[in-house]
């Protein structure tokens, strides 16, 4: 597959992805209760575990991309 196309595709993958993590986050942020460490945890992991899933799709997408400065 060319790596443009590929690349096409991995960005509306993870668009997609983004506005499904960020409803279900924003419907889990009305359960967690109002108490600052709390609320600064749930946070905290909501906004750094969205790359955790994202990974294969990136490798994905970068897979079969000539290197950085080859001739191309």
């Amino acid at each position: 597959m060319n790596p443009r196309l590929r690349k096409l595709i991995g960005l509306f993958a993870i668009l997609g992805f983004l506005l499904f993590y960020v409803g279900v986050m924003v419907r889990l942020a009305r359960y967690v209760p109002d108490h600052g460490p709390l609320q600064f945890a749930f946070y905290a992991l909501a906004g750094t575990c969205w790359g955790l899933p994202l990974l294969p799709l990136i490798s994905w997408m970068n897979r079969g991309s000539p290197p950085p400065g080859a001739d191309g």
